[in-house]
C-alpha cells in the first residue's frame, strides 16, 4: 500500500500527474485544484489513497493528508465514488467542507461536479451524522491533520467546545459556530464567536 510519494513532477495532464520517484514513474490521479499546484520539474510530496481492483491499481494524490482523509471518508456515502469525491474536494477544500457539513448546506454540495440534488441532500444529512475522517495525526503537510470528528481549529474549535460545555450538543454547536463565523469578514477571536454563536442557538 502506497501512503505517499516524494519525487519530481515529470508531467501534468488534465486528470493525472506523472511523479518520478527513484527512477520509477507513478501515474497519480488528482483533482483540478491539486493538479494546478504542480509544476513540471519541481519536487513534490503527495499523500496517496490507493485503490486496488482486480484489473488495476489506481493512485489518488493530494497535497495534504487531511484532503486525502476526506477523499476516503466521502466515499463512505452511497453514490459517491472516486470521481465524485474529487469533484467535491475541488469545489470545497476541507475547511469549507466542514462548514457545509455543520450547516447541512445542500446547496454547497450541489455545486460540485457530479452531485445532483438528491445526492447533495444525502451528503449533507449523512456526513453530519458521521464522525469525521480518520487519518495520520501529526503528519507533516500543508494542511492540518484531521481529527476524530468534523471540527474547526483555533478560535472556532474553542467556541464549539465552549458551547458543548454549556450543554449544547456537538452538532448543534458546530452548526451555530459555522453560521456565526459567516458574520465576520476575517477570523474572529473566540469570545466574539461564542457570543455570536449563542445568538444563533437562541433563534
Amino acid at each position: 500500500m502506497i501512503g505517499s510519494l516524494n519525487g519530481t513532477v515529470a508531467a501534468v495532464g488534465e486528470e493525472t500527474a506523472l511523479i518520478e520517484v527513484g527512477g520509477v514513474g507513478y501515474v497519480v490521479q488528482s483533482g483540478a485544484r491539486t493538479l494546478s499546484r504542480l509544476n513540471v520539474g519541481a519536487q513534490v510530496r503527495l499523500f496517496i489513497e490507493t485503490h486496488v481492483r482486480e484489473d488495476a491499481i489506481r493512485l489518488f494524490g493530494f497535497t495534504g493528508e487531511e484532503e486525502r482523509a476526506w477523499f476516503a471518508h466521502l466515499q463512505t456515502i452511497p453514490g459517491v465514488g472516486a470521481k465524485v469525491a474529487l469533484g467535491i474536494l475541488d469545489a470545497m477544500p476541507p475547511e469549507v467542507l466542514v462548514d457545509a457539513i455543520a450547516l447541512q448546506d445542500k446547496a454547497a454540495f450541489a455545486r460540485a461536479n457530479g452531485v445532483g440534488p438528491k445526492l447533495a441532500a444525502r451528503l449533507a444529512t449523512e456526513l453530519a451524522a458521521k464522525q469525521g475522517p480518520k487519518g495520520f495525526i501529526g503528519v507533516a503537510s500543508t494542511a492540518r491533520a484531521p481529527g476524530a470528528a468534523p471540527a474547526a481549529s483555533g478560535a472556532r474549535a474553542e467556541a464549539v467546545s465552549a458551547l458543548v460545555n454549556l450543554g449544547i450538543d456537538q452538532s448543534s454547536a458546530a452548526r451555530a459556530v459555522a453560521s456565526a463565523a459567516k458574520q465576520f469578514d476575517a477570523d474572529a477571536p473566540a469570545p466574539e464567536l461564542i457570543r455570536a454563536a449563542l445568538k444563533e442557538v437562541s433563534r
